[in-house]
């Protein structure tokens, strides 16, 4: 009989694009869908991004080479050293977006059954690239009430087993838009130093901190330089998503053999991906300021929406740009198909991100959403007043 793998049985589906065919179907029956389920930024790519490809000279698309361009690697040995982090090219693999990098990460640093503690709610992927490996995700919970703060460091330290073998960090984090501060992520270091475990640091969204303070990476933790692998991506910083570029950096030297290995098996990264991702390292700093301007803008529209609506209760986020709200629903996965479904006002509707599928403990983020300020300001206004009128109405009210 033909079956399916354990793993590809047990692989959840996305909680973000899972209920695509709900908002494809509101769409065909007419309905304007305003999406606030996908990290998806309408901000325009860098021309220097653009121009790149439009301008390179390529008469043959070879494959690049498995670490990534040379030209390339040596331009982000730049971008590190403009935030304060030395570097060599050798530090650095490019790979097909940030979420190759964790997925190599975990591959070349865990055995199965082994255990990294993750902080949640988290970006729901990483449920499946630990499946993918083998890899039990250990959750610590953080509380919408504390603004998903990071606990106390005694908490880490009592989740730390002889299996633990790593840390995964997001920051600022995805769903939740909380900026972890300088402090807490030096205690997580020395817990780091102390049990010798590996530091994930998912940094994607390092260049949306929305504090008068620049952002602190986990590379700048003194003494954890052999301990850090920092995973980086140029999707979101550059507008650059669908161009599936992201890198795979450690100051180890042993880690960066073995990815460098595994790197060679899936052979490269996109040969025009790479040349959008060098152009884009030529995008002045005005741009940056603008888009950073840009989100602070929408959200605060977001924030002052929400703060309007009874029984909605959201934290300030201070990075990236998502925001996780609890809601006077029910059941959040019920409500975001119920918008979909049965619901529209004057011809439009919003589309959520139900959060329990960013949680790896069951029963949690129930009444949760994601939403990610993506949209300008007049679309992201529309989308709130569908968002305030469908709570009066929907029948699973619960205050």
């Amino acid at each position: 009989m033909l079956t399916l793998s354990k793993k590809a049985q047990a692989m959840p589906a996305s909680p973000i694009r899972k209920l695509v065919p709900f908002a494809d179907a509101a769409k065909k029956r007419g309905v304007k869908v305003y999406h606030l389920n996908i990290g998806q930024p309408d901000i325009e790519s860098p021309v220097e991004a653009l121009n790149a490809v439009k301008e390179n000279d390529l008469k043959v698309v070879a494959y690049p080479k498995s670490g990534g361009n040379d030209s390339l690697r040596e331009g982000l040995v730049g971008y590190y050293k403009g935030i304060g982090i030395d570097l060599e090219p050798a530090d650095i693999n490019i790979t097909n977006g940030g979420s190759e990098a964790l997925q190599i990460a975990l591959s070349v640093t865990c055995n199965p059954d082994d255990e990294v503690i993750v902080f949640e709610p988290f970006y729901t992927n990483y449920n499946s690239f630990a499946l993918q490996n083998d890899v039990k995700l250990k959750p610590i919970t953080t509380k919408i009430e504390d603004g998903f703060a990071l606990p106390p460091m005694s908490e880490v330290e009592k989740n730390i087993t002889p299996k633990t073998k790593g840390i995964i960090i997001c920051n600022p984090g995805n769903p939740t838009g909380c900026l972890y501060t300088k402090e807490a992520l030096l205690e997580l270091g020395e817990i780091a130093k102390k049990y010798g475990l590996f530091i994930y640091a998912d940094e994607v969204y390092r260049e949306f901190c929305y504090t008068d303070a620049p952002h602190f990476s986990c590379m700048h933790i003194p003494g954890l330089e052999q301990n850090v692998i920092l995973l980086d991506s140029v999707s979101k910083r550059y507008s650059l998503c669908g161009a599936r570029i992201g890198y795979l950096v450690s100051k180890n030297k042993e880690v960066m053999a073995a990815v460098m290995r595994y790197a060679q098996a899936r052979l490269c990264s996109p040969a025009y991906g790479q040349i959008a991702a060098e152009g884009a390292l030529k995008a002045p700093k005005s741009y940056f300021k603008a888009v950073r301007d840009e989100y602070i803008h929408r959200r605060d529209v977001l924030i002052e929406g929400l703060s309007k609506m009874e029984g909605v209760v959201c934290p300030k986020p201070m990075g990236a740009f998502y925001a996780a709200a609890e809601l006077p629903v029910d059941d959040a996965e019920k409500f975001a198909k119920w918008l979909l479904e049965d619901f529209n006002d004057n011809g439009e509707t919003v589309m959520v991100a139900p959060m329990a599928g960013f949680y790896a403990t069951k029963g949690l983020g129930t009444t949760q959403i994601r939403m990610a300020y993506v949209l300008k300001e007049e679309d992201l206004k529309a989308a709130l007043r569908c968002l305030e009128k469908a709570l009066k109405v929907y029948p699973g009210r619960t205050k």
